[in-house]
């Protein structure tokens, strides 16, 4: 069936309106560029994507985590964030009253051997004598990550540790950030004797109202010495948007933790496995001294193989390989840092009863994760000890754990690599008219037998001109990741970097997410992403432009809903450029003919290129989509909105893609 261009240029005009004033008329349609687009869609011309090809990449970055995915309310819940020498700084904790009442500061007389730092508050004033407390009494508060989000009817979650010399008339409140406003309450009353060993208290916290800039408080209107450690708060109810919308991507693999949090900038502060494993209260936390704050760790390895669990992807484990930004180890004495790999994939794979998969086990998950990633190292290829490090920790993997893919930091798209690999690691930050070049980037990599394949697992279009995030960021990326497409026979996975942004600690732009204590929102470059869900294993067709344009780039495939097995011809266009574009789509050996019924447009554009979505307009750049009335099994007229992303899916007649013959 052909679309006639006229019918079609109406509906286009329609969805296309709400972003932009067009008008549909003959002289609007004359001026145009024009194109055509070849796709062969046989089955002796089609390939296989890769399984995994788009994924996520998670780092500890812009309080992604902190503050962010993880559902830990209090910052600094176990006072450790000030280093280990006493006094510290205990921010964000602040008192409540003033020296005359109260002082508050650390010491070591934690009853936790890895986090040996407890609060100490010594209360002056009393409810009768010479200093009487004020109204309401007085004590220590904590604001939270840029205020707590409580919202009425929520239960809340209070674990701490309590230790005191005299009884203990605690009051526990949720108020709003300047104390006036009580959200909830609960009262610790105990004897001295009760309390005389660090005790565990837990309440639950039922919420009377809503406050987005919330704090915690704990004020006494008696004198007293208590001490107080691992505070924590937490929803019962810990679903967020935040992984929502990373579940809605549908990922196939998850890269974690980092990234730059990996390496740090010295060894002393990278991330260590082994700290941020078993109950929350025992794990240290460091200081991520990347990207300059402290993280208690309580979303450790464990978690995020859980995530990844969650979410149906594939954990892609970064490891350090005894390298950071500023030192480094010997090949010599890497031994120790191999063991502790090997100990970290046995963590996450091994059977229930070997030594530390006996610990996953205690921690409620004695069956084994899916590991069959590892990255060794983060962007460290040219450092001096890399490639030595690298080979050590490669034997000593692949002989206790042959089938596990093993990733070079080192780029393999240029020659060929000088060491073993299963994948190699590229990176790309660069200007979004670079980037929209790279899509060519792998056009001339070695089409090899054997030899590993690229794993893309940091991309995105930074400079002057991507904003925050605009539209002009998103579609120089959405070109790149079409030219990954088209190149999937030497490109294996991709994701994009960063992916949250906390809006109070913005240390990247771009990113993917952004959010604060109670609302989040995706950047164009988010919704982009969204064009490529099905991509992964998808039956990719040739798909040939002609045009004299450098701005147009297109793919072709062909897809599988698993909702219902129906089955999609799937044509991705990205017109980077400021013309519009008369484009004709001629779909040649098509095995199964086209139902009009069920066949969508979706498209990606703004009034403005440089466009950006905000708390305030959340949705003035995402994909509009309405329903594709007169698809066409050969030929179709469409026109091409400039600086626009748009997708044709094109529902099949048949149930069943027809089972192709692939040499993979």
């Amino acid at each position: 069936m052909r679309i006639q261009g006229a019918s079609f240029s109406a509906l286009f005009c329609a969805i296309f309106m709400l972003y932009v004033s067009c008008h549909c008329s003959a002289n609007w349609l004359e001026a145009n560029q024009t194109a055509a687009l070849l796709v062969d869609a046989s089955p002796q011309s089609a390939q296989k994507i890769p399984d995994k090809m788009f994924g996520i990449f998670f780092e500890e970055i812009n309080h992604a985590g902190a503050g962010g995915l993880w559902a830990e309310l209090v910052s600094n819940r176990g006072f450790e964030a000030g280093g280990q020498n006493t006094p510290s700084n205990i921010d964000p904790w602040l008192i409540i009253g003033n020296e005359t009442y109260i002082i508050a500061g650390t010491d070591r007389t934690s009853c936790f051997s890895r986090n040996e730092i407890a609060l100490r508050m010594e209360v002056l004033c009393d409810n009768g004598g010479s200093i009487i407390c004020p109204n309401g009494g007085v004590g220590i508060y904590n604001p939270g990550y840029w205020g707590m989000n409580i919202v009425q009817g929520k239960t809340y979650k209070l674990s701490m540790h309590v230790r005191s010399v005299d009884s203990v008339n605690l009051l526990v409140s949720l108020t709003s950030s300047d104390g006036l406003q009580n959200l909830a309450t609960a009262n610790v009353v105990a004897g001295a004797l009760d309390m005389a060993n660090w005790t565990k208290v837990e309440l639950l916290l039922e919420a009377k109202g809503t406050n987005a800039n919330s704090r915690l408080q704990l004020t006494t209107t008696r004198k007293s010495v208590i001490w107080f450690d691992q505070v924590s708060l937490m929803p019962l109810d810990t679903y967020k948007e935040l992984g929502s919308m990373l579940a809605n991507l549908k990922p196939r693999f998850i890269r974690f933790p980092g990234g730059s949090f990996v390496e740090g900038e010295w060894l002393r502060n990278a991330f260590r496995w082994r700290e941020t494993i078993g109950p929350w209260e025992e794990r240290p936390g460091h200081f991520g001294d990347v990207w300059r704050y402290w993280t208690d760790d309580g979303l450790g390895y464990f978690e995020f193989l859980q995530l990844a669990e969650d979410l149906g992807a594939s954990p892609v484990w970064v490891i350090n390989n005894g390298i950071s930004h500023n030192d480094q180890v010997d090949t010599s004495t890497i031994l120790a840092f191999v063991q502790d790999a090997l100990d970290s994939i046995e963590f996450a794979s091994g059977e229930a009863d070997s030594k530390w998969g006996s610990v996953r086990a205690s921690m409620g998950h004695p069956e084994p994760f899916e590991l069959k990633y590892v990255a060794l190292g983060n962007q460290d290829c040219w450092k001096k000890n890399y490639r030595g490090n690298y080979l050590k920790f490669y034997n000593a993997m692949k002989a206790a754990y042959p089938d596990i893919q093993l990733i070079s930091n080192c780029d393999g798209s240029a020659g060929k690599l000088d060491h073993p690999a299963d994948l190699y690691d590229f990176h790309v930050y660069t200007s979004g008219n670079d980037m929209f070049a790279k899509a060519h980037q792998f056009d001339r990599t070695a089409r090899l037998s054997t030899g590993p394949k690229a794993f893309v697992s940091e991309y995105a279009a930074t400079g002057q001109n991507v904003g925050t995030g605009n539209l002009f960021s998103a579609l120089a990326q959405a070109g790149f990741l079409i030219g990954l497409e088209l190149n999937s026979d030497v490109v294996e996975m991709a994701s994009n970097a960063p992916l949250f942004v906390n809006d109070n600690d913005r240390r990247w732009n771009p990113d993917a997410i952004v959010f604060n204590s109670w609302q989040q929102y995706g950047t164009p470059t988010y919704w982009m992403q969204q064009f490529f869900k099905e991509s992964s294993g998808a039956i990719l067709h040739p798909a040939r432009l002609q045009t004299n344009s450098s701005n147009l780039i297109a793919s072709a495939i062909t897809w599988q809903s698993p909702e219902d097995s129906s089955s999609y011809l799937k044509i991705k266009i990205v017109n980077f450029g400021s013309d519009i574009v008369n484009l004709k789509i001629t779909v040649a050996g098509l095995q199964n003919a086209v139902n009009s019924f069920g066949s969508t447009i979706t498209v990606l554009t703004s009034k403005n290129l440089m466009d950006e979505n905000s708390f305030k307009e959340p949705n003035k750049v995402v994909p509009l989509q309405s329903k594709l009335q007169n698809a066409g099994e050969e030929n179709m007229d469409v026109v091409i909105a400039p600086h626009s992303f748009i997708s044709f899916d094109l529902a099949l007649a048949t149930n069943k893609i027809i089972d192709l013959q692939f040499k993979i």
